[in-house]
């Protein structure tokens, strides 16, 4: 009994120690984003579900549910939401431009979450596209730099937050075997699909001294894929995609205590153990420093 009382205190002292470390880090403004604004900032989700019959292009049933699920989620996080739904690739780039010009100045954090079929693309930055409904794609990194700093000014030093459930490319990965392989966890009247399309490619280095204060313009820039690279992601018509309903449960329990990559790392530990096919998301991160949402 002794043990166990002795046990108890320690782990009871250690979760106390862990809290007063996180609390300490994030509000240490040297190694932590300040997210102090009430709204925090915008979060503009575009949920493309229905594609135009020539585009060769499934509807994606289950998004929806996806969709709702991240706006209440983000606007627990004190996000202001707006949900723009079945977009054509210019229509999609017009909402994301119109994002970026508005004015964050007292605002503290931007959001972009694509919800649509996607494809392998050729790339120099952030691998992907993703579809509009007229079966023409935006290329990630096109999306990514309308509010890199040059672009956006209003959210320079600000952290961009990318979500992006669509497919990488067509590989159906069926993963390895390993001494304590999960047992399988998919319900028996699922029905995942995958968001894929086949891959077709889109038709001075000098350092020098600052003259004022800067920051690199890539700088606080993360974007999140449901999955690797040239790989399917899924999704569920009745539940929706495996990445979105774990990034909400994730969120849900461990976002008033934990920073964005803790929160992704087990996001995509999570999602690796689904499935009959497997699926690994993962990131580009080039924030400066941890992020921790507000929710309070």
């Amino acid at each position: 009994m002794a043990l166990i009382s002795l046990g108890c205190t320690y782990t009871w002292e250690w979760n106390c120690w862990s809290e007063g470390a996180q609390e300490r880090l994030r509000r240490n403004t040297d190694l932590a984003y300040v997210l102090n604004a009430d709204p925090c900032g915008h979060c503009l989700i575009i949920n493309n579900v229905n594609f135009c019959l020539k585009s060769g292009l499934s509807t994606r049933t289950g998004s929806n549910v996806d969709c709702e699920k991240l706006q209440r989620r983000f606007r627990l996080l004190r996000f202001v939401v707006e949900v723009k739904s079945d977009l054509t690739a210019r229509q999609m780039l017009q909402a994301l431009v119109e994002l970026a010009r508005r004015d964050h100045g007292a605002l503290d954090c931007c959001v972009v979450v694509i919800l649509s079929h996607g494809r392998q693309a050729s790339h120099l930055q952030f691998p992907g596209a993703v579809y509009g409904t007229d079966g023409c794609s935006v290329p990630i990194e096109r999306i990514v730099n309308i509010f890199n700093g040059a672009s956006c000014p209003s959210l320079g030093g600000k952290p961009k937050l990318f979500f992006i459930q669509a497919c990488g490319g067509e590989q159906k990965d069926h993963g390895f075997e390993v001494v304590s392989a999960p047992p399988e966890d998919r319900a028996p009247d699922s029905t995942p699909e995958p968001d894929a399309v086949s891959f077709q490619d889109e038709p001075g280095n000098d350092d020098q001294p600052d003259a004022v204060s800067s920051l690199p313009t890539p700088s606080d820039i993360f974007v999140s894929y449901s999955t690797f690279p040239g790989f399917v992601s899924w999704r569920d018509t009745k539940s929706g995609s495996w990445y979105i309903e774990t990034l909400d449960g994730v969120f849900e329990r461990w976002a008033h205590s934990e920073d964005l990559q803790s929160l992704l790392l087990r996001v995509a530990n999570a999602v690796s153990e689904k499935g009959v096919y497997k699926q690994m998301p993962g990131c580009f991160n080039f924030l400066r420093k941890k992020l921790f949402f507000k929710t309070e």
